[in-house]
């Protein structure tokens, strides 16, 4: 994951059609209510990337049968009390969702099992998650109390809670509801802004039962899931990628097709909009997640404020939005998004270093960014930008690098791999 990469330059514009990679959240989520369900489950246009394959790997080595093929991904269910015990510690490399949602799914196994990752993911915090677990009686031990690895004790009862869920989080919200569809009771969380849903959807389309109330989300024991077949939606948090690229650069004309719409992961749509930009949505698709196809052409943007409610469902794109910040006329201001220094990086820090070898006027804040724009992006200090072993910042580069009029590398560009292998053949595809 540490080889440098020559980033295409100076585009004249994208254009084209792309189906970009299924969504990561859904895939992982799917391969977790599929173990947990009766029967076999297929599922279509799966993400194959680094993060869902340690999801894979780890329910492999707990006994359940998977299987993949291209894109294409099937799940042997063996229900909650069919996981078998593995004899190895579960590495599940850079995933922290991975991590933070099967403590909670294992808290209730008669059987200890431990978490082990990549030096990033043992460095990202996992208190925020074990705590409110062991409120519920999971028997969880971390590294230092709040890092991997670690492990999770046999465990054969967990009790209901009435909870406010103490970060905005849809990892620590997800791991809460596995642990209490199998605690005594009936569990209550309260969260303090809206997060991600997939967890909830996935559940009713599983066969499960959960009440929403507002923030309220009320869960008792789940009756046996029942294994499900379904296409999964194309990535938001992928397509943010090629959207901004399409509406920076000028001459460009993209649609991308089959891309998911839940309303909790199309917050990036509704900044860019916002600011500007010139987004077309077209044959919508209901469903437990719904899907349309984005034609996307380049404008003129300026200026906005993010911050509030609003930040946990940009939480992902937000280096992306400091991006666009930079070709905006006007001062964008990010912030309440403290957030962004615990994930696979200190996303605010290496966001604001790399822009700035580009010429960027960007401020690091302790919860945000100032960024002034409009400014042209070129090497300035160096030509050498740096992923930091990130996918998003690695990918955020790569479109920054076609707004240069000079060449610019990439160094540890695996990166990317975490959750968009194809990126640079889609995007050559598009150039």
């Amino acid at each position: 994951m540490t080889e440098s990469k020559a980033l295409p330059y100076h585009s004249t514009g994208l254009r084209g059609e792309l189906t970009v990679p299924g969504d990561k959240s859904i895939s992982h989520r799917s391969i977790m209510f599929g173990a947990l369900a009766k029967g076999t489950s297929e599922f279509k246009h799966f993400l194959l990337s680094d993060d869902c394959l340690h999801t894979i790997g780890a329910f492999e080595k707990l006994g359940v049968k998977i299987q993949h093929d291209d894109e294409t991904v099937t799940v042997e269910g063996v229900g909650l009390n069919g996981f078998r015990p593995s004899k190895d510690t579960i590495d599940l490399g850079n995933s922290g969702t991975s991590t933070r949602l099967l403590m909670g799914l294992f808290s209730k196994q008669g059987f200890p099992i431990t978490f082990s990752g990549d030096a990033s993911l043992s460095k990202r915090p996992m208190k925020r998650v074990i705590a409110p677990l062991q409120q519920m009686g999971a028997q969880i031990t971390a590294t230092d109390g709040d890092y991997l690895p670690l492990t999770i004790a046999s465990n054969h009862q967990l009790q209901a809670v009435n909870m406010t869920i103490p970060v905005a989080s849809a990892q620590v919200k997800s791991a809460l509801l596995f642990a209490a569809m199998q605690a005594e009771g009936t569990s209550v969380f309260t969260e303090l802004a809206q997060t991600r849903d997939h967890t909830e959807r996935m559940l009713q389309q599983f066969g499960g039962h959960i009440d929403k109330q507002g923030l309220q989300l009320t869960i008792g024991q789940q009756p046996q899931f029942k294994a499900q077949q379904f296409r999964v939606p194309g990535d938001m948090s992928s397509a943010a990628f090629m959207i901004a690229a399409a509406t920076l650069v000028q001459n460009s004309e993209l649609h991308l097709k089959q891309v998911g719409l839940n309303e909790t992961r199309t917050g990036f749509l509704n900044v860019l909009s916002r600011m500007g930009a010139n987004i077309e949505v077209e044959k919508v698709e209901p469903g437990s997640e719904s899907m349309g196809d984005l034609v996307i052409r380049p404008a003129a943007l300026h200026s906005t404020d993010v911050g509030g409610a609003e930040i946990p469902n940009v939480i992902d794109e937000l280096p992306l939005i400091a991006l666009a910040a930079t070709q905006a006329v006007g001062v964008t201001t990010i912030s309440g998004a403290g957030e962004l220094r615990v994930k696979e990086t200190d996303r605010i820090a290496t966001v604001t270093a790399e822009l700035r070898k580009l010429g960027a006027n960007i401020v690091e804040k302790p919860d945000g960014m100032v960024i002034t724009g409009p400014t042209p992006l070129r090497p300035t200090t160096t030509d050498q930008l740096d992923s930091h072993g990130d996918h998003r910042i690695g990918l955020m580069l790569a479109v920054a690098a076609l707004l240069s009029p000079e060449p610019l590398t990439l160094n540890d560009a695996g990166a990317i791999n975490v959750s968009y292998p194809s990126f640079f053949q889609d995007l050559a595809n598009l150039l």
